[in-house]
């Protein structure tokens, strides 16, 4: 099978990975010269950690670890709040054992999927037309002037897909906002500065965070929910906008959040990977239109606010990669790609659902909702370490998983 991946980040590097263990023929192209090495933290956790352990790759992962020690509610000075620390084995933290950065994580999967036969980067080049999409083939023209055929095309090219905006009906493809605008980028990092995940709830719906690296730098994280039209109005433009106008807006609006606003704010402009959008869910009718699937966040992006997006992407393309290596030679793809979204779909649909307290609990209005809302965190976090309250992790090995795993040996 001779298959063309759009985008070489999480989803198209695994997919790629196990097309190319089943003998299938795997092109990659990447609008980037290169892998990146931009992006947050993302969590490896679930039926994701079991497909990472079959691509041999734990060690890698365990190796590039975030080395966050847990996740911390602070107030104006940074004093702790409420504390999640870290505890090998248990759910009792929003800091996962297997955190590490989503731009480590891509680069990981691509040196795997690149060590095996039969797969292609192609680094600088993107897709310029689907030509065609019939029973045959899958024609396209690339940005280098080729044109090429395929038995097959996947779009992992993110929650904003060209693939998908060009082979699939608007109708069928549902952008959910979620109320919640974010901005992200790296920061050199001070003596000062911890080990943990440390969360300020600022008034007037702000949040600001900042997050270790094991690269010697701090993650650092504006997020926003707009409470009236004249403040979304003003979100929705900049991230309709161009970086000037977008950082020119979070100065406007974090100079008097408190705690570290300044200095971040002051760092903004030397960052490399400055990142700013509109929190977004993608929802389709159907994934798969003749021989183009989408898989990762063009499919079902579930948004930063489920922690499911790097899980999602990882077991959804192994669910592909499975139900495509049971066709026969030259079978038309359709019967797999039907059997990866019914199989698949559920574990979407569940993915997607936000905690009925997010945004809003993170976003507190006034002194008096804030107050309460580290309340309630300070008293979470007391009873999250009394023994046998706390939740177990999930089993690495899938022992514990509604994952239907017997149905496939990849």
């Amino acid at each position: 099978m001779r298959v063309l991946i759009s985008g070489a980040g999480i989803a198209g590097n695994t997919l790629a990975w196990f097309l190319a263990k089943t003998g299938a023929r795997v092109v990659i192209v990447e609008k980037s010269q290169s892998i990146l090495p931009h992006g947050q933290s993302v969590d490896v956790k679930d039926d994701a950690l079991t497909v990472i352990k079959k691509m041999g790759l734990m060690d890698q992962v365990l190796r590039f670890n975030t080395t966050e020690q847990g996740t911390q509610f602070i107030g104006d000075k940074g004093q702790p709040l409420a504390r999640f620390p870290l505890r090998k084995g248990y759910a009792s933290s929003p800091t996962s054992e297997f955190e590490i950065l989503r731009g480590d994580l891509a680069m990981i999967l691509h040196e795997a999927a690149s060590r095996l036969s039969g797969v292609e980067y192609m680094f600088g080049t993107t897709i310029q037309d689907v030509i065609s999409n019939d029973d045959d083939t899958v024609k396209v023209s690339l940005s280098n002037g080729e044109v090429h055929e395929f038995d097959l095309l996947v779009a992992a090219d993110g929650q904003w897909s060209k693939i998908r905006k060009q082979c699939f009906p608007a109708k069928d493809v549902n952008a959910v906002d979620v109320g919640m605008y974010a901005a992200y980028y790296t920061v050199p990092r001070l003596p000062s500065d911890n080990d943990w995940w440390n969360v300020y709830l600022g008034l007037g719906s702000r949040l600001i965070s900042t997050r270790p690296d094991p690269h010697g730098n701090i993650r650092a994280m504006f997020t926003r929910v707009p409470r009236c039209k004249v403040q979304e109005n003003m979100w929705l433009e900049a991230s309709r906008s161009g970086r000037g106008e977008q950082g020119e807006l979070l100065r406007k609006e974090f100079a008097d959040a408190g705690w570290q606003a300044s200095r971040l704010l002051d760092a903004m402009d030397q960052a490399p990977d400055f990142y700013f959008h509109r929190i977004q869910q993608i929802k389709m009718s159907n994934w798969s239109n003749s021989r183009v699937v989408c898989v990762g966040d063009a499919a079902y992006c579930p948004s930063p606010l489920t922690g499911e997006g790097t899980p999602l992407a990882i077991t959804g393309a192994y669910v592909l990669a499975a139900e495509l290596s049971k066709l026969d030679e030259g079978e038309h793809p359709a019967k797999a790609l039907e059997a990866y979204e019914s199989t698949f779909r559920p574990f979407v649909d569940e993915g997607q659902k936000i905690p009925s307290i997010l945004p809003a609990m993170m976003h507190p209005e006034s002194s008096w909702a804030r107050y309460f809302y580290h309340t309630i965190l300070w008293a979470l976090s007391r009873v999250l370490v009394v023994p046998g309250l706390a939740i177990k992790s999930s089993d690495i090995d899938g022992h514990d998983s509604k994952f239907p795993w017997s149905k496939w040996d990849l």
